[in-house]
């Protein structure tokens, strides 16, 4: 299965300001709300249906991998 790499990214597109100077290892801990447009009530939701509570938790997240394979299957088509 092919699979995507970022090799950079514009943190300040991705993530709220207050956690845009931070390591990434800070923001990999960080709650998802860390994530522009991941509202604080959005965290509490996908922890409560996935378990998420973290940026790197919801990088982990098996739904989220499927849905990045399948789009990458599609593309490469």
């Amino acid at each position: 299965m092919e699979t995507t790499h970022m090799t950079s990214i514009d943190l300040d597109k991705v993530l709220d300001k207050a956690w845009a100077d931070k390591s990434l290892q800070e923001v990999l801990a960080a709650p998802v709300a860390a994530l522009k447009g991941v509202s604080d009530r959005d965290g509490e939701l996908l922890q409560e249906a996935f378990g998420v509570k973290t940026v790197a938790d919801l990088a982990d997240l098996k739904y989220v991998r499927w849905a990045q394979a399948l789009a990458a299957l599609e593309a490469a088509e």
